[in-house]
């Protein structure tokens, strides 16, 4: 219906023909109305109550360029009025929520294709040289110049498809990655493959090749030695060098059980180079591990520690000394502090507790914490930063807060992350103050 039908109705109810050919005149009225322009939807701007109109406009329309009636919608394609119905009505295809949404939608296409359109550039101004100077001078805080460098960098980075190149052939199913961790340097990642039936094969991944023209990967994979278990979880260990070793959990089945393993980055090699030399493993025990951390702390060091069912192991592989702490659930995320001999664990049931490793205890059950506080679902991390007061919580109902171990208090609770009760991983980036999570 038009604008006009309105005026139309309107006017027909204080209009009154009088004799015979009073219909005959009634029919050259209104189409004198339907012709004259005056009866025409208007711009906002001729129109004497524009204003208030603008003002109450929803916003159903991208520009205001016709005045909005309630219980009607414009449609500038067909330019003209369609009623709208209340949006109940299942069979009524045109509600508020559906135009809105389809809005919202074209919106959203069209952001994205100015995002792929649009080329990447830094700030205007943006020196590598410059911020260098600055900072050196004392003009730029050390924050500002981390974050500005990131942006350098960014701006600077292409996309391209890397191919991994493998010692051997493997099938098509076996580029499923459900477990990638990257060393300290980020030159290497232990990476792990589900290939089927409960199967993985895991290896290193070198990160050399990504500065070659064409980049490429060079993919380390296990050779028959390593069992094939499923890796519950793995940690970068530093035995005798930075990152010299990788400490694996691997998951238990009916015919073969658990094991914590401790591998020597250097013996996932080929066995041409090799030369048929079985590989070195330095520790290997049965157990059933959820989680596991290295410690890397000089007062405890070649020592490790694993989140066990209702128990907490830690482990000296140049002594074999083991202690045993007893806990009442599943420990699923640990981390040791590098300033003290505290190790800081998260249990299924949603407590997490330190313990001092300073303190002699009688046995496994006759212990006490340290600290303790509690989140609403099993934790997922624990991420400490460089002052080691404050300790990141995610848990498996997506939140993550931020703990002062010294009130025992959530001084920030990050908001908007989401997670399916999933083991995913936080990580914090100090220097640019950023946290990062995965969904």
């Amino acid at each position: 219906m038009y604008i006009y039908g309105i005026y139309t109705a309107r006017m027909r109810r204080n209009y009154k023909p009088e004799g015979k050919g009073h219909k005959r005149h009634w029919r050259r009225r209104q189409s004198h109305w339907q012709s004259d322009d005056r009866y025409r939807p208007r711009a906002s701007s001729d129109l004497p109550n524009s204003n208030i109109s603008a003002a109450s406009s929803s916003g159903s329309t991208p520009s205001s360029s016709v005045p909005e009636l309630p219980g009607f919608y414009y449609d500038p394609e067909k330019n003209r009025y369609f009623r709208l119905l209340p949006g109940h009505n299942n069979c009524n295809p045109l509600t508020k929520e559906g135009i809105m949404k389809k809005e919202m939608e074209v919106k959203r296409l069209q952001h994205l294709e100015e995002d792929e359109n649009r080329k990447k550039s830094s700030r205007r101004g943006l020196n590598a040289s410059l911020l260098h100077r600055k900072q050196q001078l004392g003009l730029l805080p050390s924050t500002t110049y981390c974050r500005r460098i990131h942006e350098l960098k960014v701006s600077c980075m292409q996309r391209k498809e890397v191919s991994i190149v493998n010692p051997e052939p493997v099938g098509a199913g076996t580029h499923r990655y459900e477990f990638i961790l990257a060393d300290s340097s980020c030159e290497r990642l232990f990476a792990v493959n589900d290939v089927e039936n409960g199967v993985c094969k895991y290896g290193l991944l070198n990160l050399n090749g990504l500065w070659k023209d064409v980049p490429t990967v060079e993919s380390h994979d296990d050779n028959p030695y390593f069992t094939n278990q499923k890796v519950v979880t793995a940690c970068w260990a530093s035995l005798n060098a930075p990152d010299s070793h990788i400490l694996v959990c691997l998951l238990g089945k009916p015919e073969a059980p658990g094991y914590v393993s401790l591998f020597p980055a250097c013996r996932f090699r080929t066995l041409s180079e090799l030369d048929d030399v079985r590989p070195e493993v330095v520790y290997n025990i049965r157990i059933s591990a959820w989680s596991c951390a290295w410690c890397l702390n000089p007062q405890l060091d070649c020592s490790y520690a694993a989140g066990l069912r209702n128990q907490v192991l830690i482990l000296n592989t140049a002594t074999d000394v083991q202690h045993t702490f007893r806990t009442n659930s599943d420990v699923l995320a640990q981390q040791f502090a590098t300033q003290t001999l505290l190790l800081y664990n998260g249990c299924r049931s949603g407590e997490v507790f330190s313990i001092d490793l300073r303190v002699p205890y009688q046995s496994p059950t006759n212990w006490k914490k340290a600290v303790s506080f509690s989140q609403s679902s099993s934790i997922s991390c624990l991420r400490l930063l460089n002052d080691e007061n404050y300790l990141v919580v995610s848990d498996m109902s997506g939140k993550i807060k931020l703990w002062d171990l010294r009130m025992v208090k959530c001084v920030q609770d990050y908001e908007g992350h989401v997670n399916s009760y999933a083991h995913l991983p936080v990580h914090v980036r100090e220097d640019e103050g950023l946290l990062l999570a995965g969904m």
